[in-house]
């Protein structure tokens, strides 16, 4: 069976989702609030940590954190760095050909399992690309954020983006 692309029309009551833009649709300036945010459990930071090799025990080792300046233990900042980026997908990489690179990742709060987080990303650039003329690049600064406002993370990410009719999805 031959799916139709999610942008064209579905027949009668029938209605495909779509991920992501078209390089057409991002405007610099645009600010996307990403949607919906992400409470981080104990288990979520000690499997990560555990996952990747992580083993400090600010993440894993509750009496150890209990004895350090926060009083308790803290989320692994690489999967703070995961979620966030995830939680962006939606709206900016959806249809992405690949991500090109991160820059200016900064760590600016501490988050602790329990608290909930958001995100959002503004679009600073977009741009035909010089050597694909069916792809274009997008940067984005992308801040992470408590439910209590707090700022914990941003990062800046360029992404390759389709053209309308050029994505995959379109093929």
């Amino acid at each position: 069976m031959t799916l139709p692309a999610p942008t064209a029309p579905a027949a009668g009551e029938r209605h495909r989702g779509s991920i992501g833009r078209y390089l057409e649709e991002f405007r610099t300036g645009d600010v996307y609030e990403h949607f919906p945010g992400r409470t981080i459990t104990e288990t979520d930071n000690i499997q990560f940590s555990l996952l990747t090799m992580n083993f400090h025990p600010m993440h894993c080792d509750a009496h150890f954190a209990r004895k350090s300046e926060f009083g308790k233990p803290l989320v692994n900042s690489g999967l703070t760095l995961a979620i966030v980026l995830g939680m962006t997908v939606g709206d900016v990489s959806g249809k992405a050909i690949a991500n090109l690179g991160w820059t200016d990742i900064k760590l600016t709060a501490p988050v602790f399992p329990g608290d909930t987080i958001y995100a959002e990303s503004q679009v600073l650039e977009v741009r035909e690309s010089k050597t694909r003329p069916t792809q274009g690049i997008v940067t984005v600064r992308t801040t992470g954020k408590k439910a209590d406002g707090t700022v914990f993370m941003t990062f800046v990410r360029s992404v390759l983006i389709p053209k309308r009719g050029h994505g995959v999805q379109d093929a």
